[in-house]
């Protein structure tokens, strides 16, 4: 069987598989995902849990042991095994191939990684141990499926947000679920009656004088060059990290490259459909498109390039001044960058 991650909760309210399979790039639905499962395999009697870190230094037979010892205190075990981020080898699918043989209704497995690949989905070991077991895709939700993921999160805090507000804070946290879980709990308790608008979004964010890079990219994007470098301004003053700023304005740049091409043979509104723009943010991305054209663009990219360059290797240079040059030229109708 195999589950996103969200789905796992009325999965263990039905069925308590003997083998869980978390994999994926998302710290919080890894977290959640396994604490949910000790939370209802301990209910279920699984009272004794062996954890293991899976590296140079582990001796599989420790883990055999223990799924062939008797319990003094509970003939239930969950064994847990935390894969390293280089994730697989010939080694662990091998041991994994054993596991699988040793594995009965009194053990519970649970091994949690890194993403892998259809490749391994499909290989012996994984079927294996999937005979009684259960797959959860952990990865971080898509665009298609951020704003489903959001509205889900809303519920569990009993927050209504409507479509915009729904998509800003898909926009927001797009990559960085552990900060959305973080935002959502300060609107519940800002908002009482768990009504969430985007206008209350920004009241919410404005009282609190906090930013994330994807403000600042809103507002290059709409040419405000004040919001811009105020923005800026509050980012270094939390010691945001440059490098992220950079990556993040350098990606909006690429697909502003992209769209500029698509629209000498596309309207405007076939590039936002088939760039998944939110409808919230089309306004931002036309007045854009209208104001950098695609040379205009590439040159800001290759000012980001020079940029990083001067981050990764002068380190006694601040680059900041240089993110506000970059700030300014974004939000110039007419951008003359020396080559």
């Amino acid at each position: 069987m195999k589950i996103y991650a969200d789905k796992l909760a009325d999965s263990l309210s039905k069925q308590l598989y003997g083998c869980y399979l978390l994999f994926g790039n998302e710290p919080l639905l890894l977290q959640e995902s396994k604490a949910a499962i000790e939370s209802c395999a301990k209910q279920q009697g699984f009272d004794e849990v062996h954890r293991f870190n899976v590296d140079a230094n582990l001796d599989w037979n420790d883990v055999l042991d223990c799924c062939h010892a008797m319990s003094l205190f509970s003939s239930r075990q969950l064994i847990e095994l935390t894969l390293p981020e280089s994730g697989l080898n010939a080694t662990i699918t091998k041991a994994f191939q054993s596991l699988a043989d040793a594995l009965n209704p009194d053990i519970i497995l649970l091994v949690s990684g890194p993403k892998i690949t259809r490749a391994q989905e499909n290989a012996a070991w994984c079927k294996a141990l999937l005979v009684n077991g259960c797959l959860v895709n952990c990865l971080t939700p898509d665009m298609s499926r951020l704003p489903q993921f959001v509205s889900a999160r809303c519920r569990q805090l009993n927050l209504v947000a409507d479509r915009d507000a729904l998509q800003m804070l898909a926009q927001w946290h797009e990559g960085n679920l552990l900060a959305l879980v973080q935002s959502l709990e300060k609107l519940a308790l800002n908002y009482p009656d768990g009504q969430l608008t985007a206008a209350r979004l920004e009241a919410s964010l404005s009282r609190h004088n906090h930013y994330t890079p994807f403000h600042w990219t809103d507002a290059l994007l709409e040419g405000k060059a004040q919001r811009a470098q105020r923005i800026l301004a509050q980012l270094q003053s939390e010691d945001a990290e440059p490098i992220i700023l950079l990556r993040t304005l350098q990606k909006e740049l690429l697909q502003l490259i992209k769209m500029q091409h698509a629209l000498t043979h596309q309207s405007i509104s076939t590039v936002m459909e088939s760039f998944r723009v939110w409808n919230n943010k089309r306004p931002i991305y036309s007045a854009a498109l209208q104001r950098l054209n695609a040379q205009k663009l590439r040159q800001l990219v290759k000012l980001l390039a020079q940029c990083e360059i001067l981050t990764k290797t002068q380190y006694e240079q601040s680059v900041w001044p240089r993110l506000q040059q970059i700030s300014l030229e974004c939000c110039l109708t007419h951008v003359n960058i020396p080559s």
